[in-house]
C-alpha cells in the first residue's frame, strides 16, 4: 500500500488540469463525509424559498456584469 507521500508526489507529477480533478474530487469526497441530513434538508428549504422569489419576481435579480463591477469597486475601495 501506498503511503500518503507516495500519493502526493505521484499527484504532484500529473498536469495541472488532472491535480485539479484530483483535488476537486477530495474535496467532494470531505463534503460528502460532512453532510448533515437535518441541515441538507434546511439548505433545501431555503433554495425552494429563494428560488419562488425569484420566479414570483418578489426579488430583483442582477446580471453577472453588475455583481463583478461592485466586487471590483469594494476591493478597489479597500486598497
Amino acid at each position: 500500500m501506498a503511503t500518503k507521500e507516495d500519493l502526493l508526489s505521484d499527484v504532484l507529477r500529473l498536469p495541472p488540469e488532472e491535480r485539479a480533478e484530483v483535488a476537486h474530487k477530495l474535496l467532494l469526497s470531505l463534503e460528502e463525509e460532512a453532510e448533515d441530513p437535518e441541515v441538507q434538508a434546511e439548505w433545501s428549504v431555503e433554495l425552494e424559498r429563494r428560488a419562488r422569489e425569484v420566479l414570483d419576481g418578489s426579488v430583483k435579480t442582477v446580471s453577472w456584469e453588475q455583481v463583478e463591477e461592485r466586487i471590483i469597486a469594494r476591493l478597489d475601495q479597500q486598497r
